[in-house]
């Protein structure tokens, strides 16, 4: 008889009995999706490896440590078969076709009355993708297509123009650190949405040359704003662009929430009743010592790293830092914005009690292709600033950790 290809279905097992039996990896990679999908799981197995005890000991799942008993599957809708006992699998098997009950197994697909698609998820939408023979089933081919398949969603570039999802409002997006790369998956696929995109000097500025023609892209610094402060003029054309029925993105650099104004915006558009979504990024403050090889904390080294803004000198008024007590702090520093105040910082610290010969690192365009580290000591980055021509933006780390990694690269 000619073989068919399987009937692709999706199943809702919300509240419905599912029956695992094997505690092991093939467990430990299914069962995270059956408790997603509100599924009554019950795990019949003698042993299990850790992570699938956590999920018993939070009570996500149900586990009766002893191995297969005939009648386990008598109330089930679905089953899970992949324990190490062939005997066992192809007796759970039989069970499962006299109780109708559709049945997956791990050692035998041919022998299944069900088979495990290879999924991805991309704003609501399941991908799930299905070999059509069991003679040339590749799990390699198949995970690469849904791949394919989930990317092009998240980024856009498998959704037809006229199809694609439009949101009117606001999406406040931290673009990361510099390296284009480094959006989130969620914050790509806005960028692919928008009708409109308001960017930052130091947001990842290679993402805006990937956006189609009819994207109107805005250079925040340039916005005229006259008489208004140049945060307020931003918030209005987000306001403004918003109120069009467009689909808005204001993309930062790093995080919004960390030196980047973003509560600012976000209020602002609350009081004008435009819609905001938050989407975080990876924030400069870690991800640019990590790309250059320093740790912000490092066991028996540092216990505690803190971010600081250094726009604002400590000698300024308006600063809100409480210096003195950075410098007795035993972990790591993390200075932003303060390449033109490091004399000054460093003079401060070491006022304080910090030792001048603690290290100090500078990384400059972290992340992307002119990266580049300047070490230093406190006693020295203020002269090795200026005879490096060290420039903004740059990460400034302080503290043992900068000596934790392999020397930095002449």
């Amino acid at each position: 008889m000619a073989e068919h290809p399987p009937y692709p279905v999706g199943l809702r097992l919300s509240g419905r009995r599912v029956v695992v039996l094997g505690g092991g990896q093939v467990a430990q990679r299914r069962l995270p999706a059956l408790i997603a999908a509100g599924a009554d799981v019950l795990l019949i197995s003698p042993e299990a490896t850790p992570s699938v005890e956590a999920m018993g000991d939070a009570g996500e799942i149900t586990w009766l440590e002893r191995g297969y008993e005939p009648g386990d599957l008598e109330d089930a809708w679905y089953a899970l078969i992949a324990t190490s006992d062939p005997e066992a699998n192809a007796a759970a098997s039989t069970e499962a076709e006299r109780h109708r009950v559709w049945c997956v197994r791990s050692d035998d697909a041919d022998a299944a009355t069900a088979w495990t698609p290879a999924t991805g998820h991309s704003e609501g939408v399941t991908v799930a993708v299905l070999t059509t023979e069991a003679k040339v089933r590749d799990p390699r081919h198949t995970a690469a297509v849904r791949d394919a398949v989930v990317e092009g969603l998240r980024d856009g570039t498998l959704v037809a123009p006229h199809h694609r999802t439009r949101t009117p409002g606001v999406a406040l997006v931290g673009g990361g650190p510099g390296d284009p790369d480094l959006i989130t998956v969620r914050g790509r696929r806005l960028l692919a949405e928008a009708d409109v995109v308001i960017a930052d000097r130091l947001g990842p500025r290679d993402l805006l040359a990937e956006l189609p023609p009819h994207v109107e892209v805005i250079d925040a610094a340039k916005i005229p704003y006259g008489r208004f402060m140049a945060q307020e003029a931003i918030n209005n054309a987000l306001i403004e662009h918003a109120r069009q029925g467009k689909s808005v993105v204001r993309l930062k650099g790093g995080d919004p929430f960390v030196f980047g104004r973003g509560m600012e915006e976000v209020q602002a558009l609350a009081e004008a009743g435009i819609p905001c979504t938050v989407v975080p990024g990876i924030s400069s403050s870690i991800s640019v010592p990590g790309a250059a090889g320093i740790p912000v904390t490092h066991r028996g080294v540092a216990h505690e790293f803190t971010v600081v803004s250094g726009h604002v000198a400590p000698d300024d008024e308006r600063s809100l830092v409480d210096w003195p007590s950075l410098a007795r702090l035993t972990g790591t520093l993390v200075i932003l914005m303060g390449v033109d105040k490091i004399g000054k910082i460093a003079e401060t610290l070491v006022a304080h009690g910090k030792a001048p010969d603690t290290p100090v690192a500078l990384v400059q365009e972290g992340t992307t292709a002119a990266q580049r580290r300047v070490d230093a000591t406190l006693a020295t980055v203020e002269d090795t600033v200026r005879d490096q021509d060290v420039r903004p933006p740059a990460v400034i780390v302080i503290g043992a950790v900068v000596r934790t990694g392999p020397p930095p690269v002449e």
